[in-house]
């Protein structure tokens, strides 16, 4: 008779330095049959496949998703949370929960979402096996691990191995239903904050901390290893990086790697540093003048601090300003283009005046009116494209302000990808300046840029942590509070 596993999750990266509440019209859900139809690239998508193709029945509930943003809306997480829950008390006898979820998410007047979800699975099914992908950026919470028998984490950032984050996952699952045996976890706490920016895969010391990752994976008995890098731009109380190691049963094997790989991140910290080329802001602004002078270009510039990727707002202006204040970068040709701000109502301006108009009327600060300021504009609408796949059906418009090509958005959309101008009639690859509301350069941008750099923009996804109202946070943490001898806590 076939084993029956129930599938589901919850992802998003919630900002907490980020007034926007993500809420309904912001989050799309697949359900039911769509989500064993749907043939993606994502965490739920491996652990469907991989648990079909072994045999299994796979009872499918509903993945939430969501562009990472501020905290979620709480009445909506709970009408999302109780249908998974009626999912899985409807679903009959099973033989185990395998989950995607992404391990960053936080809900209004609630905190920590997997938590609560998780503590909730365990009150219908307290002894079934427990497994679930997690995304490398996932903030480990003691009640998130108490609930959890299994957990693999990406290996990749960017999150180049989402799929087969779920097919690890997955035969955890099967594994440990086949010979018959509950899988154990131990997680050790690293105090430390990094971000993304300072931890890509593809450079030290991160190559080497995932290559002993695989190397311990490769040990009889221990199914996987993950470190969870956590989110710097969330105020918890329990932030930080955590080493995760999973067994096949074996708790004190599990405690003894554990503490092993976080002592060697820790020990790796001061390595940690920005391995592009990062400036301040104005200093951005004039290498990149020293560029054009050499005729290298096209220069890509990261608005890092305004990152909405990783879950900023999008419409903090300060960068802008010191674009159009500047004399050669706003009056190139062709222009600097600028991609993008979230503002549905310089959009819906736009798209009523039409193409080769004109409109009077403020740009950004219209969600995060602490940051920055709204800045005045009288911008010609210079191509309109409406409801855009790629960003998940949102319009876009591309005005004329002050000689500079500005991109916008009515949804809070990343703005990683050189196809959302080239759908505006931009060609990225003949400006000589683009500037993104980014972090780390994706791939497809990273192709274009002849030089980039990340500007270190303030945002509420603000690279210089110092400069971040943390009041929940748990002291000392590194590199805060400067270098200190750290205790390393096993869960």
């Amino acid at each position: 008779m076939k084993k029956r596993i129930f599938v589901g999750g919850l992802h998003h990266e919630s900002d907490t330095f980020n007034p926007i509440i993500t809420g309904r019209d912001d989050i799309w859900v697949t359900r039911g049959q769509d989500l064993l139809d749907k043939k993606g690239r994502d965490g739920a998508s491996g652990i469907i496949a991989t648990l079909t193709c072994a045999g299994y029945e796979v009872i499918p509930s509903l993945i939430a998703r969501s562009v990472p943003n501020g905290v979620w809306d709480r009445a909506y997480y709970l009408e999302l949370k109780e249908e998974l829950l009626t999912d899985l008390k409807n679903a009959g006898a099973i033989d185990g929960i395998s989950l995607s979820l992404h391990g960053s998410m936080r809900v209004e007047g609630i905190g920590e979402a997997e938590q609560d979800l998780l503590a909730s699975i365990r009150e219908i099914h307290p002894k079934l096996p427990l497994i679930t992908s997690l995304d490398m950026h996932a903030t480990l919470t003691r009640r998130m691990f108490d609930a959890l028998d299994g957990m693999v984490g990406y290996k990749c950032a960017p999150h180049t191995d989402t799929y087969e984050t779920g097919i690890h996952a997955a035969l955890m699952m099967i594994r440990s239903l086949e010979e018959g045996f509950l899988p154990t976890s131990s997680a050790c706490r690293i105090p430390m904050l990094v971000a993304g920016e300072q931890s890509e895969t593809s450079v030290e010391p991160m190559i080497s901390l995932i290559k002993e990752l695989r190397k311990m994976e490769g040990r009889e008995h221990v199914l996987a290893c993950s470190y969870l890098l956590g989110f710097p731009w969330a105020d918890g109380e329990e932030n930080g990086v955590h080493a995760v190691v999973t067994t096949d049963g074996d708790r004190n094997l599990a405690d003894r790697l554990s503490r092993e790989l976080a002592q060697t991140f820790w020990d790796k910290r001061k390595a940690f540093a920005f391995y592009n080329e990062t400036r301040m802001p104005d200093d951005a602004l004039e290498a990149a003048k020293a560029s054009l002078q050499e005729h290298v270009y096209p220069v890509v510039i990261s608005d890092s601090g305004d990152n909405p990727t990783a879950g900023s707002s999008q419409d903090v202006t300060n960068f802008l300003a010191l674009v159009l204040k500047d004399k050669v970068l706003s009056n190139l040709t062709p222009p600097l283009v600028y991609q993008g701000f979230y503002d549905p109502e310089v959009v819906n301006l736009a798209k009523t005046a039409g193409v080769g108009n004109t409109i009077e009327t403020t740009l950004g600060a219209k969600f995060d009116t602490q940051k920055s300021n709204p800045i005045a504009i009288r911008a010609e609408v210079k191509a309109i494209t409406e409801k855009w796949e790629s960003a998940y059906y949102s319009d876009l418009v591309l005005l004329d302000v002050q000689g500079v090509d500005v991109v916008v958005t009515s949804k809070h959309v990343g703005c990683y990808d050189p196809e959302m101008m080239r759908s505006l009639g931009v060609r990225p690859e003949e400006r000589k300046v683009i500037v993104v509301k980014l972090g780390y350069l994706e791939p497809e941008i990273r192709a274009l840029a002849k030089r980039s750099m990340m500007a270190l923009t303030t945002g509420s996804t603000d690279e210089l942590f110092g400069r971040l109202p943390y009041k929940r946070l748990k002291r000392p943490i590194y590199p805060l509070d400067g270098d200190f001898e750290a205790e390393l806590v096993v869960l």
